[in-house]
């Protein structure tokens, strides 16, 4: 776990955890739509670190729930249409690996409207 300006524990286990679940949603985006087995095409890659970097350097992770019910929009457009289709194609594969987060995703995304 790492630490980002001056974060608390509980922050910087927040950001792992996002930075963790969009590596498995681009991995699994990669493998479907780009048939790379267990590797990521330069493409995704570049992609995944892009999506890193935002989330290590965002400013509203202790209030935020979703980059795209922030605020502040951190991606540039070309990026934020790319990792919509991610996420579009990647959540059948999440509900499978991961049902509770995207249950808690889907209850606060009805929430927050």
């Amino acid at each position: 776990m790492a630490f980002y300006q001056g974060d608390s524990p509980w922050i910087a286990k927040k950001r792992d955890a996002e930075k963790q679940m969009v590596t498995e949603m681009i991995r699994a985006f990669c493998r479907k739509h780009h048939h790379t087995g267990e590797t990521i095409c330069p493409e995704c890659q570049a992609l995944l670190e892009y999506a890193v970097a935002r989330v290590e350097h965002c400013p509203r992770m202790e209030t935020k729930t979703f980059c795209s019910k922030c605020s502040t929009h951190c991606y540039s457009e070309a990026m934020s249409r790319r990792i919509r289709e991610v996420m579009r194609s990647s959540g059948p594969f999440m509900l499978l690996r991961h049902p509770v987060a995207v249950i808690r995703h889907m209850l606060l995304s009805m929430r927050r409207g």
